[in-house]
C-alpha cells in the first residue's frame, strides 16, 4: 500500500493525546466493539419483531441523556442504541419489512461508508480528489448506460429521490419555460404520483394551483388522453405547459405508466418528460423489468433510488439526464475561490451540476457494492423478488375472502377483502383491522394506501433479506388474521 508522508525535521512531535484523535490501540478497540455487536444484530434479524412501536415513545423520554462536558463510555452508548433505541422502530434491515418501498443496507455499503467518512476526502469539485471523482463518474455513466441514455448525458447521487426529482423539476423549468413564466407554468402528473413531484413543484417556484393531477385508468397508469386535454385547456387559458411527470413503478401499486406514449406527447407539444424510477428503475437489470420500462430512455431526466433496487442503505439516490448541459444551465454557478473548473466532458465539478458545494463522498458507497459483488449478484437478487411476488399473488388470490386489487407490474400487490357489500368507509375499516392484525404478529410488517377511496393493504418485496420463507409468513398471517376478523 502506497500512502503519501510527509515528514520534515522541523515539525515537533504529536502531543501525546488529543481527545478528537484517538491512537492505533483506541480506534481499533472501538471498531472492534461496534463490530460485534452490529454482527450480533444482524445475525439475529430473522429472529427480530418485524415492527416494535409498543411504548416506543416513553422509551424515548426515558432514554434522552443531555450532551455534557465529559464523556460517556461506549459500552454504556452501544447498550442504549442496540437495546433501547434500535429496536424501538420499524425494522427496515429485516426479512419481515413488507412496508412502504424497503430501502436496504447491504453490509459492504456500511464498510464503504466508514472508508469514506474515516478518509474524508472533498469531491464537491474535481481537482481536490480526482481518481475518487472518476470513480463516482464511473457509476453516474453506468446508470446513464443502464437506462440507455447516450454519450451527452450525466447525472449525480443525491441523498434520495425527493432531491433528484427537485432537480429535474429545475432543470425542466430553467429549459423549458422563461425565467418570468413559473406563474404560469404548468405540470402534469397522475393521481398515483409520489408526493415529493409536488413537494419539488412548490420549492422550484411552481404554484400549487399549476400541478395538475390527472386521473389513472383501471390498471392505476395515467391517462394520457387527459393529459392531451389538459394541456389544450391550459394553453387556452394562458399558461405555459411545460413538464410530464410519469411513474416508472408506483409506490401505491407499482404501476408504470406507458412511457412512450407520454414520451411522444411531450415531443409533440415540446415539454420535458420526467420518470420516476426510484423504485422500478433498477428492474431493468432483469428481463422482465426492460420489456416492462420500455420507453424510460425517452425521458429527458429520471430519478433512481440505489436505496431501493440496488440494496444500499437509506440515503443514496439519483437523477440522470439525457444532456449534461441542461444541468450545468440550471445548476451551475462558480466562485474565484474554487479550484480551475472543468470542461472535459471526461471530468466533472459535481457542484456545477448538481445543488451542492458540501457533500459526502457518496461515490464509494456505490461503487464497492457494486465492484465487489458484481451486477450478476444484483440481477439475481432482483429476478428473486419478481418471482416472489408472483408466487405470493397466486398465494392471496387462492385464499376464500381475499382479492387482488391490481395484479403486480414489478413487485407490489395490493389486496383487500373481498366484501363487495360494504361500502367505502366500512371495507377500509375492515382492511385496516386485517393489516393491524397481520402486523401485531410481528412476523412481518405490510403496509396500506387509499386506493379509489379505500383503504387497501399491500405487500411490497424488496428488501433483499426477504426470502420466498417470509412471505410464505406473510400469506399466513393474512390467512389467519382474516379468519379472525369473520
Amino acid at each position: 500500500m502506497v500512502v503519501a508522508v510527509m515528514t520534515s525535521p522541523e515539525t515537533p512531535p504529536a502531543p501525546p493525546s488529543w481527545p478528537l484523535e484517538p491512537d492505533a490501540a483506541a480506534m481499533r478497540s472501538l471498531v472492534e466493539a461496534v463490530s460485534e455487536r452490529l454482527i450480533e444484530h444482524i445475525e439475529t434479524l430473522p429472529q427480530q419483531r418485524a415492527s416494535d412501536l409498543e411504548d416506543a415513545d416513553e422509551v424515548a423520554r426515558a432514554t434522552s441523556i443531555p450532551i455534557l462536558d465529559a464523556g460517556r463510555p461506549l459500552d454504556e452508548l452501544l447498550e442504549l442504541l442496540f437495546e433501547r433505541a434500535i429496536p424501538k422502530s420499524f425494522n427496515a434491515a429485516g426479512p419481515g419489512y413488507l412496508a412502504f418501498i424497503p430501502g436496504g443496507g447491504i453490509f459492504t455499503t456500511a464498510v464503504a461508508g466508514l472508508l469514506a467518512d474515516a478518509t474524508n476526502r472533498y469531491t464537491g469539485v474535481w481537482t481536490p480528489a480526482p481518481v475518487l471523482s472518476r470513480l463516482e463518474l464511473d457509476v453516474v455513466r453506468w446508470f446513464c448506460d443502464l437506462v440507455g441514455y447516450g454519450a451527452a448525458s450525466l447525472g449525480f447521487l443525491t441523498s434520495g429521490g425527493s432531491l433528484a426529482t427537485l432537480s429535474g423539476v429545475i432543470a425542466a423549468r430553467c429549459d423549458r419555460l422563461p425565467e418570468d413564466g413559473l406563474a404560469g407554468g404548468t405540470v402534469y402528473v397522475s393521481d398515483q404520483i409520489h408526493h415529493s413531484v409536488g413537494k419539488a413543484a412548490r420549492l422550484a417556484g411552481i404554484p400549487a394551483k399549476n400541478v395538475r393531477t390527472i386521473e389513472t385508468d383501471e390498471l392505476f397508469r395515467l391517462r394520457v388522453d387527459l393529459v392531451v386535454e389538459a394541456i389544450r385547456e391550459d394553453r387556452a387559458a394562458g399558461k405555459q405547459p411545460f413538464l410530464i411527470v410519469a411513474s416508472a413503478g408506483t409506490t401505491n401499486t407499482g404501476a408504470i405508466d406507458d412511457l412512450d406514449a407520454l414520451a411522444d406527447l411531450a415531443e409533440a407539444e415540446g415539454l420535458w418528460l420526467h420518470a420516476d424510477a426510484a423504485y422500478g428503475g433498477f428492474f431493468l437489470l432483469t428481463e422482465h423489468g426492460r420489456r416492462r420500462l420500455s420507453g424510460l430512455a425517452r425521458a429527458d431526466s429520471i430519478t433512481l433510488d440505489p436505496h431501493k433496487g440496488l440494496f444500499l442503505p437509506f440515503g443514496t439516490g439519483a437523477l440522470i439526464v439525457r444532456d449534461r448541459a441542461t444541468l450545468e444551465a440550471s445548476h451551475g454557478v462558480w466562485a474565484d475561490y474554487l479550484p480551475t473548473r472543468q470542461d472535459d466532458p471526461d471530468r466533472v465539478d459535481w457542484c456545477q451540476i448538481s445543488p451542492e458545494l458540501s457533500r459526502p463522498y457518496r461515490g464509494l458507497k456505490v461503487w464497492l457494492p457494486l465492484t465487489l459483488h458484481g451486477v450478476a449478484a444484483f440481477r439475481s437478487t432482483l429476478q428473486e423478488k419478481l418471482d416472489i411476488i408472483r408466487d405470493a399473488t397466486e398465494a392471496l388470490r387462492a385464499i376464500e375472502g381475499i382479492r387482488i386489487v391490481a395484479e403486480p407490474e414489478l413487485t407490489v400487490v395490493p389486496f383487500s377483502i373481498d366484501r363487495p357489500d360494504l361500502d367505502a368507509e366500512a371495507l377500509s375499516a375492515k382492511n385496516r383491522e386485517l393489516t393491524e392484525r397481520v402486523n401485531a404478529r410481528g412476523r412481518v410488517l405490510i403496509s396500506g394506501t387509499i386506493l379509489r377511496g379505500v383503504f387497501t393493504p399491500r405487500l411490497c418485496v424488496l428488501a433483499f433479506r426477504t426470502h420466498a420463507d417470509r412471505v410464505a409468513m406473510a400469506i399466513e398471517d393474512v390467512r389467519e388474521a382474516l379468519a379472525e376478523i369473520g
